[in-house]
């Protein structure tokens, strides 16, 4: 069982894993406080957008990911906050258009190829150290923020309003947040894919929401879930030959089923 440990790629995705594992629920579980959960399915089709750019460019895609997604991120923020159109008519104008957006630029580089498709779906054989030092950067950015401005973050996402009230920076806490989510995307995709990486910011923050405990508590089962869905994912992924994104979640999947029978 363990000769896994021997492979350095799978060292490498369940390394990458472990981190993705930790911050993916953390920044859900704000976005879910906030009934924002779609938020982070809209990024991850502009993502897409990003990716392409990057394989087109000849750039390290993560690299053009965040930047478009954070872009993008702040111009949803932005509308919302202006009322210009309500936050679900905004994400819903970004799947669409993210998605449009990759589509031409996957047309302009002679359409798909291994290296997106592996974005698309996730693929634990892709991970590369470069993305593992990448990674671990932004992770240890995000946890150190989200420790920090833990508090403000806690207000922000139940009573928006009161919170502006009590002098709380609503505005710059609402883009913190927004540029957090879409670095967690992009950080995320090669181990779950684009397509998969919402369901993995949401499904275990409502796994541990079932368990009816404190804000506090709720996010360490949410982590705790998160990552005993990677681990078990990239195994079954390694022994079945399975897609890594596709085995998380639906692992993820079974962890929220087996809360609501108990």
């Amino acid at each position: 069982m363990f000769e896994i440990f021997q492979y350095s790629f799978m060292v490498r995705a369940l390394l990458a894993g472990g981190i993705i594992g930790i911050i993916a629920p953390l920044i859900g579980v704000f976005l879910v406080s906030k009934r924002y959960s779609l938020m982070a399915d809209s990024l991850a089709h502009v993502s897409l957008a990003g990716i392409a750019l990057g394989l087109l460019l000849g750039i390290y895609p993560i690299y053009t990911a965040i930047v478009v997604t954070i872009v993008v991120a702040l111009v949803i923020e932005r509308l919302r906050s202006q009322q210009h159109v309500s936050g679900e008519l905004a994400l819903a104008m970004f799947v669409s258009g993210g998605l449009a957006v990759a589509v031409v630029l996957i047309s302009l580089g002679n359409g798909f190829n291994v290296d997106l498709l592996s974005y698309l779906f996730g693929s634990i054989t892709t991970v590369t150290a470069q993305d593992v030092i990448v990674m671990s950067i932004l992770g240890l950015l995000i946890v150190g923020l989200m420790a920090f401005l833990y508090q403000q973050l806690i207000y922000l996402s139940f009573d928006e309003e009161a919170a502006l009230v009590s002098g709380v920076p609503v505005r710059r806490l609402n883009t913190i947040l927004m540029i957090l989510t879409a670095i967690t995307v992009s950080v995320a995709m090669r181990v779950v894919g684009v397509l998969l990486i919402g369901a993995l910011m949401v499904i275990p923050v409502v796994t541990a929401s079932q368990l009816r405990r404190s804000f506090r508590q709720t996010i360490l089962f949410a982590v705790l879930f998160s990552l005993i869905a990677i681990l078990v994912g990239l195994f079954g992924a390694f022994y079945l030959s399975i897609p890594a994104g596709g085995a998380i979640v639906v692992v993820s999947l079974v962890l929220f089923f087996v809360s609501l029978l108990l």
